[in-house]
């Protein structure tokens, strides 16, 4: 029945007689062994014609006719008719047994049998469900129709073989699936999967393409799964953060098949982990599991290191690791959201639909790894920590010493079976148990007998014994480290005292106080004996277990501060060259570092940053407060943007200068965090800080910065004559210093304010001085953002045509500078030219352009225009309700930040659109709230919304 009605007997056919006859077989197949009365036969077949009754029994006759050569036959019961057959005769019924033990063979993660039984299964296949057959004359909607079986063990086929590599088997399959159903999305997503697993992305786009015009006949969009393998497609490899496997891996056969099971499972714990002292193996144990695993997540394998035993180092914060996690998955730096919850919210929807694989090396505690797992079940997580796991989070594995076998083997691989150390088993056991049977301790000592050719085997154990009073698994490692000479001991030394996750040849050697050379030779020969691991070329790191051997003796005088002091004047250097336009408002650093190193392109100058970015942040909390304030001052520019606010705010929380100048820079750009976090309160209070500070210091360029940041904060939340005052302020001070671009900030934010209290012609004047000293400057970032301005003001005089010129300029200058805020701001601000045009079309297509843009950044006052112009839009546009929303969720916004500004627009929005609405009940709170937010903030508009309301006849105009 899986395909045109047949029926076979010994590889001949069996004649099934004309199209009646056939109705009435396939009624007695769908209800095989089962009795079937001839009234209901007759009423099945030939509905409404209970005369043709007489026609079933000669029917029946033929049939038993045609079945005698076969083991099928109908018996005449006291109910009915009854086909008596085999079921596995029929291939519907097959079809289901095939689909169930396939079922069966996956739970007991037997692949190749679940394979081998669902191609089976879609081979009996031959066309449609019952091609030849009409479907009302043998039941109707009774009849079940198994298309849906059908396509869903066709997806589980395809599934599995892309799971075991076989991609080319997946790749024709779906190929001719797709062509006859080009708008299935998981046949897509199928096909495409298999495409990028033989290296044909090009093609992989074809099939989105293909899929996606299909799918918009029926006016949908493709889901998220096809839009994360099209992003893929265009990237090229999969994401993959993994180091390389675990040389000479040895033993945990029974670790590695309980890993390999709990990621084969179907439990809802979608993780493992595994718990274990230090220098047990745990991260050994996960990446070598991940690199097992990979063909069963082909979409991608990331790690992060969240440092939570590293000494030195903090436990890395769950932001930090969302944003890593995002880099790894291709999301780009300007694109990653600024809080948690819109990180994790990104996060999780790049890894819907996809095979993704999730290392969490070190885990602090369980609270730490939470938002890190992957919530869909496609997905898996390998967590290491040395606590324990919580038993909803995970499966867990206890990793223990090694057995002594194990230790032994993975003894002679490390020492690759060398002539001193063949047919001493007994001896080598004996070396294994004195290293405590931990694969760190294992490794450092067989690194030791690698290195010293001359020494015998009895010699090395000699040494181990010779350890004083370290515990046992520590033994290798103190032995290695009593066989270093004195300089090599001291960079041992040091390295247990290193901020952050790793250092750099340059850094290693401002830390050592020695040449490249010579550092580039220190850091080999302690690599060479397994003390340190070189995680990128010339980029080195130490093992958290060694590294605490190596922090139990402080460190030598001098050389953190020889570290800092480089990370520090590097630093400067790296930022005066990556943000030009920022020079001035930066601290003046006059501490040196013969190796510091000096950026002549603004490239080199990010790289480096982004590079050290961690170390950075480590060295911030780890300095004295001098070097931590200038230190956090200095990466300021970077975190703020790349929208990573809260992240820096955490970072410099425990920053406290000594002194008026540190305080006014880290208070000014404290002020600046809060106001874009729209904490507009607490940045007035800390601007107002940073200008007591400042002043004190009779630094002119400072009180500016100062002003315009509390003009800033005074805006949103109201006192408008104080925020002019404060600006004006402000521009006097930037043209004593002769400050350009501070000069077209201050003349931007006059602008804006006249621009609020409808002086129109008089904010054009000042956006466009504004956009000429930001020009002389070079700061494109402030530029774009003056333009928007300008172009604002321009459509309250109707110059519409030339507001949309300086916008889609504005949007060239963040499109090329990676700004997706000013990006979203330039695109709204578009399609209100459009509305006040009256281009609908245009104007909603801009502001869906402006809301994808805006997708994840963690800026309230940007949230609140987007939501301001869009229900504009919806109520010029006939579509109240739809406005009266926005309005609302506007209000909510404004309330949550203070932003008065916003509060009026809510207001006011909400009063006439419930007015329009005829809900003038409830209008009349909006409308008394909009008149006196307008009259708090001293705007001409309290007044026009007194006289539209004495105009109005209704409730809305009874005061």
């Amino acid at each position: 029945m899986l395909g045109p009605l047949e029926a076979w007997h010994d590889h001949t056919a069996v004649p099934l007689g004309d199209q009646q006859q056939r109705f009435i077989l396939v009624v007695l197949l769908l209800h095989a062994n089962k009795p079937v009365s001839p009234e209901r036969i007759t009423e099945i077949v030939w509905q409404g014609n209970p005369d043709r009754r007489s026609l079933v029994r000669s029917y029946i006759k033929r049939l038993r006719t045609a079945f005698e050569p076969t083991d099928a036959e109908i018996e005449t019961t006291a109910t009915g008719y009854v086909l008596r057959v085999d079921e596995d005769q029929i291939d519907t019924v097959r079809f289901d047994r095939l689909r169930g033990e396939a079922a069966l063979a996956q739970q007991d993660n037997d692949q190749r049998r679940a394979i081998d039984l669902l191609r089976e299964a879609v081979a009996l296949w031959r066309g449609r469900f019952l091609d030849d057959i009409d479907i009302d004359r043998v039941g109707g909607a009774e009849v079940f129709v198994p298309t849906e079986s059908y396509h869903d063990a066709l997806g589980d086929l395809a599934e599995l073989e892309l799971v075991t590599g076989d991609h080319r088997s997946a790749r024709d399959r779906m190929r001719r699936a797709t062509r006859t159903s080009p708008d299935h999305q998981k046949y897509a997503e199928l096909l495409m999967r298999a495409l990028i697993a033989g290296g044909d992305g090009a093609g992989a786009l074809r099939v989105f393409d293909t899929a996606s015009g299909a799918l918009a006949e029926s006016g949908i969009e493709p889901g998220t799964v096809l839009r994360n393998l099209a992003e893929r497609a265009r990237r090229g490899e999969p994401a993959s953060s993994l180091p390389s496997r675990p040389g000479a891996f040895t033993g945990r056969s029974d670790e590695l098949d309980k890993i390999a099971a709990a990621a084969a499972g179907s439990d809802e714990r979608r993780a493992v982990w595994i718990s274990g002292p230090p220098g047990v193996g745990k991260s050994d144990l996960a990446v070598e599991a991940a690199h097992r695993l990979r063909d069963r997540f082909p979409d991608g394998q990331l790690l992060v290191r969240l440092n939570g035993f590293t000494p030195n180092v903090a436990p890395m914060s769950v932001s930090d690791a969302l944003s890593q996690l995002l880099t790894d998955l291709g999301v780009p730096a300007e694109q990653i959201p600024d809080t948690v919850g819109r990180k994790a919210t990104v996060y999780q929807s790049r890894l819907y639909g996809t095979k993704t694989l999730v290392v969490l090396d070190n885990a602090a505690s369980p609270e730490q790894i939470r938002p890190l797992l992957p919530e869909t079940r496609e997905c898996f997580a390998v967590v290491t920590s040395r606590k324990m796991g919580e038993p909803d989070i995970s499966d867990h594995v206890r990793l223990a010493p090694m057995p002594a076998g194990d230790a032994s083997a993975l003894f002679q691989r490390l020492t690759n079976g060398s002539s001193r150390v063949r047919g001493r088993s007994a001896d080598v056991a004996g070396l294994v148990k004195r290293c405590g049977y931990m694969p760190v301790s294992i490794t450092v000592a067989a690194a030791l007998l690698r290195k010293h050719d001359r020494w015998s085997l009895d010699y090395l154990i000699g040494q181990l014994d010779d350890t004083g009073a370290w515990r046992e698994d520590g033994a290798a490692i103190h032995a290695s480290y009593r066989q270093l000479d004195a300089h090599q001991q001291q960079v041992f030394r040091l390295f247990g005292h290193l901020p952050g996750p790793d250092v750099d040849i340059v850094g290693a050697a401002a830390l050592i106080g020695t040449d490249i050379a010579v550092t580039r030779k220190l850091l080999h020969d302690l690599h060479e004996v397994c003390l340190l691991e070189e995680v990128a070329p010339e980029r080195y790191q130490m093992l958290d277990s060694i590294k605490e051997f190596a922090a139990l003796e402080p460190p030598s005088a001098g050389a953190l501060e020889r570290l800092l002091d480089f990370y520090l004047v590097t630093l400067a250097d790296a930022v005066n060259v990556a943000y030009p336009f920022d020079r001035a408002a930066l601290p003046s650093v006059e501490r040196e570092s013969p190796r510091s190193l000096r950026f002549a392109l603004e490239d080199e100058a990010m790289a480096w940053i982004i590079a050290e970015r961690d170390n950075l942040m480590a060295a911030i909390k780890q300095a004295d407060s001098d070097r931590a304030w200038l230190l956090a001052s200095l990466i300021w520019r970077h975190f703020n943007t790349a929208n990573r606010i809260d992240d820096w705010i955490d970072a410099v929380s425990s920053v406290r200068p000594d002194g008026d100048y540190g305080r006014a820079h880290v208070l000014y750009r404290l002020s600046i965090a809060n106001d874009r976090r729209g904490r507009h309160t607490e940045a007035l209070d800390l601007a107002g800080q940073a200008l007591a500070c400042w002043t004190r210091l009779g630094d002119v360029a400072g009180e500016a910065a100062a002003l315009c940041a509390i003009g800033i904060s005074e805006m949103q939340l109201g006192p408008h004559d104080e925020a002019m005052r404060h600006v004006e302020a402000a521009l006097a001070k930037y043209e004593q210093c002769g400050d350009v671009r501070g000069q077209g900030h201050a003349l931007s934010l006059l602008g804006y304010l006249n621009e609020q209290h409808g002086r129109y012609e008089v904010a054009v004047a000042q956006q466009e001085a504004a956009v000429r000293f930001l020009r002389e400057s070079g700061h494109r970032q402030g530029l774009a953002h003056v333009l928007n301005n300008l172009g604002a003001n321009q459509q309250h005089l109707g110059m519409l045509e030339e507001a949309i010129l300086h916008h889609l300029e504005a949007h060239e200058i963040a499109v090329e500078l990676d700004d997706l805020c000013v990006a979203a701001y330039a695109l709204t601000n578009i399609a209100d030219a459009h509305r006040l045009a009256g281009r609908f079309p245009e104007a909603v297509h801009h502001h869906d352009l402006a809301a994808r843009a805006a997708a994840g950044l963690a800026d309230a006052e940007l949230r609140g225009s987007l939501l301001r112009d869009r229900a504009a839009t919806e109520k010029d546009r006939g579509r109240p309700g739809a406005a009266l929303l926005l309005y609302q969720e506007l209000l909510d916004v404004a309330t949550g930040t203070g932003n008065r500004t916003h509060e009026s627009y809510g207001q006011i929005g909400a009063a006439r659109t419930l007015h329009a609405l005829g809900r003038h009940a409830e209008a009349v709170a909006h409308w008394e709230m909009a008149e006196a937010v307008y009259r708090e903030l001293d705007q001409p508009e309290a007044e026009e919304v007194r006289r539209e309301r004495a105009e109005l006849t209704c409730a809305c105009g009874q005061r």
